[in-house]
């Protein structure tokens, strides 16, 4: 897509940007395609996990494969509305497989390569899911949940086999590369596309659903806080279960036709190594976590070429001072801090051209009322801490979610006084500048992960020894906050190093690994309100 339609002068797009969805919008077709037909080039750099062998992959590429792999859903039987759960690593084939879903319709699920069997479950008996795409280490955990799955019908491997199970690159060579889009089930901009489940401290993960229209009104989200320009290398460090995936690996660099690396890196994070990338692929604009940052402070960034770098980028939770004046100094670059959910695309940043004060979450993205209010739906006053909240009287704003996928009407409890409530609290200074205050409902923000309290506690109340438990975070000089339990006692008397090691290895095999409480606290009570909730305020308090 040609970008240079847009003014990216904050001033002038605070008041003049807008984006027109077309009725029929599919990023599959509209850009990948479309690109494939009129502009091929590179979309995506692929990098082996050591680093040895470096694929270029096209739009033509990817418009081939995902047309073959669209022609062979749709000869399983596999079509418009039908839901599925993928469980892809950072490899090629994610998108092959997003792209292949979004042409006939059906709706992907992406989740991240830590999901347990119990997680999988969990997310197709929500969805009645009727196929799954998966990576083979993960079939033998579909296979253990099959029995509690029957809406599951078709199970496809990516890069491997398993019995009773349909080979993906089978499927492709054996289906046509061509699908013209009369053929295939239309979809109009509204049709969901793709869900997320998302964290909540009070439920089990909510499914997040995004129409084809969110896809095309992520152009914000590259032009303002990204700052995303044709031919720029982008890499941003993610999970692709993560909805920060759709953001930084998906829909803002392929609409601004930037080349996006995708690293298929597991295991210990290596700062040095990913240093060493950023010089050899020539990234010009790198997102990560603010735990990536911190962990590249304490490195010797002397000797590194960081000349290409145009951009650096941060999100997840404020940076301290130190941090972004080191990167600054041997980048050129002031971390640009941004915010958003899995509901909405970017909605506050600090953009180009303009001030950034350091641990400020930026002001408000063009196109959307951003504020701060109180619980009735009033603007609170400068410097008055309060909800981050989006207007939704008038136009719908680009990108927000319209509640919640249930089984019935959509969940739209976040939806209040005129205001979507995005569960965050912060103030907002006389100049217009948001910072960050915290959670409003106790998510735990963990390094690059969001974790509920409501799931560890489900977890550990599956111990035989946990009568009850409390779960909140505590500040971490690295990840920002980590796990910790209050837990008390079946037989008090077993506590001790013995029994907390059992109770974090029991964690790590009930649900996924970076979940279990990093620190334990055996205890004989827990504070709760008159209504018997638990007061975890109180508990951070004592930490």
């Amino acid at each position: 897509m040609d970008l240079s339609q847009f003014n990216r002068d904050y001033s002038v797009a605070v008041k003049n940007f807008h984006i027109d969805i077309p009725e029929d919008f599919n990023f599959a077709f509209d850009v990948i395609d479309k690109r494939a037909t009129e502009k091929d080039g590179i979309a995506v750099i692929a990098v082996s996990h050591d680093g040895q062998t470096i694929r270029n992959i096209s739009y033509s590429d990817f418009s081939d494969q995902s047309s073959r792999l669209a022609n062979a859903f749709l000869s399983l039987g596999i079509t418009k509305g039908d839901f599925g759960c993928l469980v892809i690593g950072r490899i090629p084939e994610w998108y092959t497989v997003l792209f292949g879903c979004m042409k006939i319709g059906a709706v992907s699920m992406p989740g991240t390569n830590l999901l347990t069997a119990k997680d999988i479950a969990y997310r197709v008996q929500r969805s009645n899911a009727r196929f799954i795409v998966v990576t083979p280490e993960h079939c033998a955990k579909v296979d253990q949940v099959r029995g509690e799955c029957p809406t599951l019908e078709h199970f496809i491997v990516v890069g491997g086999s398993h019995p009773g199970w349909h080979s993906f690159e089978d499927l492709t060579a054996a289906a046509s590369p061509v699908l013209e889009r009369k053929d295939a089930p239309p979809t109009v901009s509204s049709d969901i596309m793709m869900t997320y489940f998302t964290s909540g401290t009070t439920s089990m993960p909510k499914m997040v659903p995004r129409d084809f229209g969110y896809a095309l009104t992520h152009v914000a989200t590259a032009l303002f806080w990204m700052d995303l320009r044709e031919g720029d290398v982008h890499w941003t460090l993610t999970d692709t279960g993560w909805a920060k995936a759709a953001w930084g690996l998906l829909f803002p660099p392929l609409l601004a036709g930037s080349k996006v690396v995708l690293y298929d890196g597991e295991g210990a994070f290596d700062p040095i190594f990913h240093l060493r990338l950023i010089e050899r692929l020539g990234v010009s604009t790198f997102c990560a976590p603010p735990t990536v940052y911190r962990l590249f402070a304490q490195q010797d960034l002397s000797g590194f070429d960081f000349s290409s770098l145009r951009r650096s980028l941060g999100a997840g939770e404020p940076l301290n001072p130190e941090v972004i004046r080191y990167w600054q100094k041997n980048t050129g670059n002031v971390i640009a801090d941004g915010y958003g959910q899995t509901e909405t695309i970017n909605i506050v940043g600090n953009f180009p051209g303009m001030e950034t004060r350091f641990g400020s979450m930026g002001k408000p993205v063009p196109g959307f009322d951003i504020d701060i209010i109180d619980d009735d739906g009033r603007r609170m006053p400068d410097n008055d801490v309060g909800h981050i909240a989006i207007r939704t009287e008038g136009s719908w704003p680009p990108g927000l979610f319209d509640g919640y996928y249930t089984d019935g009407a959509p969940d739209t409890g976040s939806f209040r006084n005129g205001w979507y409530y995005t569960g965050d609290t912060a103030r907002r200074d006389a100049d217009g500048y948001i910072w960050f205050e915290g959670r409003a409902d106790d998510l735990i923000s963990s390094g690059a992960y969001r974790i509920s309290p409501f799931e560890v506690e489900s977890a550990l109340l599956e111990h035989p020894e946990v009568v009850e438990s409390a779960v909140i975070g505590v500040p971490d000089e690295t990840r920002g906050q980590l796990v910790k339990a209050f837990i008390i006692l079946k037989t008090p008397e077993k506590a001790g190093p013995e029994l907390i090691a059992d109770i974090q290895d029991f964690c790590k095999n009930l649900t996924a690994p970076y979940k279990y409480p990093r620190q334990i606290e055996f205890v004989d009570s827990l504070p709760k309100t008159i209504s018997g909730k638990i007061r975890r305020v109180e508990l951070r308090g004592e930490s």
